[in-house]
């Protein structure tokens, strides 16, 4: 990722410093400051709250706390769609002027509407939602009209002189030709891109178009194929997850590099995987038994192959062995001969359903705290 030099250095400096400090550290805090959206797309795991828990917000305050608990260099704001908060534009300030690197993710249904909200700065970048072209995109969120959008604002924040970059998560039965395609225009646009396959979410309506390990690895291959080994591309990703989508590394997660703080508190043990939700940062680090989870180690995490717990192994790797790294970067990833061997799923404990447990629980605090939150209908935007 060409990244500016300030916050570059900033990020470079603090992930070599832990490293040599060891130990686990995160690199990009992951936050939700709200769950509600302006989609429904069938492949999120978070559309379907009651309404009392979408209505829940948090607070500025809560917000910069969560940075500093934390300490990551770099925050990725989601939700929900984060635009619908009402103190977003105050909140990337804060973070901003914390020489935190910012990357606020949106659909962009709002963008246009909101954008003189926000300045550029070398600590800010957009992160549009875009599934691949408009066929692609706008079956994945369910509506027609949004890759039109997406555009639009893409051509608008540019314009504006913000940094952009798209966030491309890819489903099964997508086409490699297609999506190579897609990262043609992206190109011509001078947008980097964030690629990831989907993550099974198990409260997602549509459990049936995930990747498994076998088919991301084979697809990744045919679209980097297209792309010179993806040297053709600019993504925001590390050259070594990308190897590791196709198959040539084999990496076990690293859940803590990007760790998510939410309503609810901060989850563990990860992003994707909510199993429990603790009220500091401090207690999810070390009352999070980690070696519980993981490919291989949990049916949660089998199929699992995303960015948010691959890309903190691949720095590490990349810190271990700069030259792997730079051999990747200079010949792109390789797309024939044997893959890595992969981790062992034979052992992997069975997984709990403990979706419902938490979101009772919730509720029952809203309840307490105000006997009328289900009934208020919250003023969005």
């Amino acid at each position: 990722m060409s990244l500016p030099l300030s916050p570059l250095l900033r990020i470079g400096s603090y992930t070599v410093r832990q490293h040599i400090k060891g130990g686990k550290y995160p690199l990009v805090l992951m936050l939700e400051p709200l769950l509600r959206c302006n989609l429904a797309c069938p492949g999120c795991g978070k559309i379907d709250y009651p309404d009392a828990i979408l209505n829940q917000r948090l607070s500025y305050d809560q917000c910069m706390a969560a940075i500093d608990e934390c300490g990551a260099p770099a925050v990725s704001i989601a939700g929900g769609e984060p635009l619908l908060h009402r103190d977003m534009p105050r909140i990337v300030q804060g973070y901003i002027a914390k020489k935190k690197f910012v990357i606020l993710c949106t659909n962009a249904l709002l963008l246009k509407k909101k954008i003189n909200d926000y300045a550029p700065s070398a600590f800010f970048t957009w992160s549009i939602h875009l599934d691949g072209d408009k066929g692609m995109h706008d079956h994945a969120v369910d509506q027609d009209g949004t890759y039109e959008v997406a555009i639009e604002a893409i051509e608008l924040a540019k314009a504006k002189g913000f940094r952009v970059q798209v966030n491309c998560t890819v489903f099964d039965g997508a086409s490699s030709e297609r999506l190579a395609a897609f990262f043609d225009e992206m190109k011509a646009r001078d947008v980097e891109i964030t690629i990831s396959p989907g993550y099974a979410y198990e409260r997602a309506p549509d459990q049936e178009h995930f990747l498994t390990r076998e088919r991301t690895k084979n697809f990744f291959r045919d679209v980097f194929r297209r792309g010179d080994g993806g040297r053709k591309w600019t993504f925001t990703n590390s050259p070594l997850f990308l190897d590791f989508l196709a198959g040539n590394q084999t990496y076990e997660c690293t859940p803590w590099s990007m760790p998510l703080r939410t309503v609810f508190g901060w989850q563990k043990p990860c992003y994707l995987v909510g199993e429990g939700y603790v009220q500091s940062f401090a207690e999810l680090m070390e009352g999070t038994d980690w070696d519980q989870y993981g490919v291989g180690k949990y049916e949660k995490c089998s199929n699992c192959m995303v960015h948010c717990g691959f890309e903190g192994t691949a720095a590490s790797d990349a810190i271990r062995n700069p030259l792997k790294m730079f051999t990747v970067s200079r010949k792109g990833v390789r797309t024939e001969g044997p893959m890595a061997k992969d981790i062992d799923l034979s052992n992997a404990r069975p997984a709990e359903d403990v979706h419902s447990s938490h979101v009772e629980r919730e509720l029952a605090l809203i309840k307490a705290a105000n006997p009328d939150a289900d009934k208020r209908v919250h003023k969005v935007a």
